[in-house]
């Protein structure tokens, strides 16, 4: 699961399924009552039942769109953010599955870690909240200016960023699964080739260190890089370059973007604009809309994913099926249909 497992807002925001109830959350108290309201899901205990969790937050498990001890709302003291957030590490850890390296100490909790799947695959659980500077350019879409591309931008924080790279160097697994919050991909949204408008909240406000983590792992030949990304409720197939905007030979990584399982209500197979937005962006091989989940299989030879979408999440007993599957073969990372 790759981020925001609840919502701190108050109810009535965005909920159309499994409504939470209630202000927004700030105290321990908020927390875990917050938690617990989603864990009463009958579906989402079974599912808990059902399979072994890997976790990681994005921002709404503490606040929407924080960055460090930095609120995205003006004039917030910065020791009570980290208090609240100190109450949000603290529910989190009470509530999810792991391990006892990730005990919170106060405001800080490391969640970054690994898990190895023998030769197969090794997985990078990322943190891409809790270390980073604040959004350029006022966290709203923009061009990728002098801010974005600023060398002090980080989305890692040196120690997790080093720490990133000697698993990357020293794995010698197939895969090398990055499993993180926010797009990867550079992706031009506004659909316009002349006026390109680009989230500040994902990497490409961090552009810099996106380009150096993609320069490390294609001259080191890190093994069939693969990016698990959460975040923005919709489905994307990203092929990853130094730079996306202006691609130069082979693919170095291979990005799965998964969308939210009902939060939002039911979405669109073909969302507004798609084709310009495609036509403007050629590292996206596929975008969509609805809800679901991406299901991931492996081998040692290939990785399959397939968008699982569901008909109606707004009734019991909506049907889920495969809308679109695409492999990657070891060895190259251009991503093709199934």
């Amino acid at each position: 699961h790759l981020g925001d497992y609840i919502y701190e807002y108050e109810s009535g925001r965005n909920g159309k399924v499994r409504t939470h109830q209630g202000a927004e959350i700030t105290s321990l108290d908020d927390y875990r009552i917050r938690h617990a309201q989603y864990r009463s899901d009958k579906l989402l205990q079974a599912a808990h039942a059902r399979c072994p969790w890997f976790l990681t937050w994005d921002d709404h498990e503490f606040d929407n769109n924080c960055a460090d001890d930095i609120s995205e709302e003006r004039g917030i003291d910065p020791v009570e953010f980290l208090i609240r957030r100190a109450n949000a590490y603290q529910a989190y850890y009470e509530m999810m599955p792991l391990r006892a390296s990730s005990l919170p100490s106060g405001c800080d909790m490391q969640l970054y870690r690994k898990a190895s799947f023998g030769r197969l695959a090794e997985l990078l659980v990322l943190d891409t909240r809790q270390y980073r500077s604040d959004q350029p350019n006022g966290d709203r879409k923009s061009p990728i200016n002098q801010s974005a591309m600023a060398s002090s931008q980080t989305m890692l924080g040196r120690e997790q960023r080093n720490w990133l790279y000697k698993g990357l160097i020293t794995s010698d697994a197939t895969w090398n699964v990055l499993a993180q919050q926010v797009m990867m991909g550079m992706v031009n949204r506004s659909g316009d080739i002349e006026s390109p408008q680009y989230s500040m909240d994902q990497w490409p406000g961090y552009a810099a260190e996106r380009m150096q983590l993609m320069r490390f792992m294609q001259q080191r030949k890190v093994n069939n890089p693969v990016v698990l990304t959460g975040d923005i409720h919709s489905n994307w197939v990203n092929e990853l370059w130094v730079d996306d905007r202006s691609p130069e030979g082979a693919p170095i990584a291979t990005e799965f973007v998964t969308t939210s399982i009902s939060s939002g209500g039911n979405g669109t197979d073909q969302p507004r604009g798609l084709n310009e937005m495609l036509s403007a962006n050629p590292c996206v091989k596929f975008h969509n809309a609805e809800r679901g989940y991406v299901r991931c299989q492996l081998t040692p030879t290939s990785w399959q994913s397939d968008y699982m979408v569901v008909d109606d999440v707004l009734a019991p007993g909506g049907k889920t099926f495969v809308r679109k599957s695409f492999v990657v073969e070891a060895g190259n990372a251009s991503v093709q249909p199934a």
